[in-house]
């Protein structure tokens, strides 16, 4: 199967009525003449439908909760989407400080707080502790003791978690893949039973659950259950040495559908992992859970004008005015975007080079799509809800793009365009 033949992902919020494209009730042509292009353009029916099908599955049928979701929310921490999932129930699975305030900012409850990341700082460890997290979860024995030595100066208790690393093959791309003995990420599994020994040792650690994240855009259930298996063997032990854990955090990472992947059904999925938690004895621990791709990737879609149309001797381009400093996963990853015409035209089609106008090779969004469309058409790339503009860039000097999001016939700015003049307001020269 050759690119320019790969379908399109299913999508809720964005479908094609009579050769034109609409976000929910509305023309995407409408919403590039107000806002502009380059847009980043949510949908929030697709936000909600994505967190039910999650939340269907941590419910029994007798209403007891098996599971919490805790969004995570380095896929997209705009502060409406984070509102979205808040107003849903929803925890916050946190990879900074930055992240930290945003949660608080929304009003999260900081009990719904999980604090991740390889490489915290002291500062960051005293922001999360002054607010109060649910637990900081520990990915390396020197991490352990800052995290002690900060609860001591501020004379409180860190309750903690410690990330296991293990080994397992997630089957994705490298450099999404965190739960291999190669990765950064976590401790070493024939090391983790002699953390938590020393963890309960230290005077200000309280230890309170186990952690294990293996990796993103996960597309089978396999190596989740290869990865529960394994943790929940820990577990067992830690019993048996009288460390007892109120919580099993078992990550996040399910894919989503770019074209030609084929993710289990979110609900069943759930069903399964946490199925197989209680078949093993352990249905009584908390259980987190930590989705983010698979609940904003197909929730949005990056629409961007088509400025110039350049025929080549190998190639043919089609220069568009969105670059890789507005999606960088094309560049960083060779990632696959599907990318449509937002307006069907009835003109000879030709194969194409989707590029952007940053000074850069590498600054491409789609190779070989066949697209009958000319200079000044909309195109719309599909699933770039998840690490789109989170991971966007002022390369070349360029003003990251608005963010709006649509309720039906109803539509909101969420971040406002920047200008020029903002990205180099705190710089000063130098004295004359």
């Amino acid at each position: 199967m050759t690119r320019t033949t790969i379908p399109l992902p299913h999508l809720v919020g964005f479908t094609e009525r009579a050769g034109t494209w609409y976000a929910e009730e509305l023309a995407l042509g409408d919403l590039a003449k107000e806002f502009g292009t380059p847009l980043y353009i949510y949908s929030k029916k697709a936000l909600t439908q994505a967190y039910q099908a999650y939340d269907r599955a941590c419910v029994d049928a007798n209403g007891k909760r098996r599971a919490r979701i805790h969004y995570a929310m380095k896929a997209n921490s705009n502060l409406a989407v984070l509102d979205c999932f808040l107003q849903l129930g929803s925890g916050f699975d946190l990879v900074s400080g930055g992240e930290l305030a945003r949660a608080l900012a929304i009003g999260a409850d900081p009990q719904s707080l999980v604090f991740a990341g390889v490489g915290k700082s002291a500062k960051e460890i005293a922001q999360a502790l002054k607010a109060g997290v649910k637990c900081i979860n520990v990915e390396s024995i020197a991490e352990l003791h800052k995290i002690n030595s900060v609860a001591k100066e501020l004379n409180c208790r860190a309750p903690i978690s410690i990330r296991v690393n293990p080994d397992v093959d997630a089957q994705t791309h490298p450099y999404i893949s965190t739960g291999l003995k190669g990765n950064k990420f976590g401790i070493a599994y024939h090391e983790v039973l002699k953390t938590y020994r020393e963890a309960a040792l230290l005077s200000q650690i309280d230890v309170v659950g186990i952690d294990c994240h293996i990796g993103s855009q996960i597309t089978n259930t396999s190596p989740y259950l290869n990865a529960v298996d394994k943790v929940l063997d820990l577990v067992a032990q830690l019993k048996k040495e009288g460390i007892e854990l109120h919580h099993l955090d078992l990550g996040g990472g399910l894919g989503i559908s770019y074209g030609t992947e084929s993710p289990p059904d979110i609900t069943e999925f759930t069903n399964t992992l946490l199925n197989r938690v209680a078949e093993r004895g352990f249905g009584h621990l908390d259980i987190v859970l930590e989705p983010g791709r698979s609940l904003v990737g197909n929730a949005g879609i990056l629409l961007t004008q088509i400025e110039y149309i350049k025929p080549g001797v190998e190639k043919n381009f089609c220069i568009v005015d969105a670059a890789m400093t507005e999606l960088m996963r094309p560049a960083l990853y060779e990632a696959y975007h599907g990318i449509v015409p937002v307006h069907t035209k009835a003109i000879k089609s030709a194969t194409y080079d989707i590029v952007g106008p940053v000074c850069e090779s590498g600054d491409w969004l789609g190779r070989d799509r066949t697209l009958a469309v000319e200079e000044g058409d909309l195109l719309a790339i599909l699933s770039a809800g998840a690490y789109g503009f989170v991971m966007a860039s002022n390369y070349n000097t360029r003003p990251k793009p608005a963010e709006i999001m649509v309720d039906g016939k109803n539509v909101y700015v969420i971040r406002a365009r920047e200008n020029t003049s903002d990205l180099f307001a705190s710089e000063q020269v130098l004295p004359k």
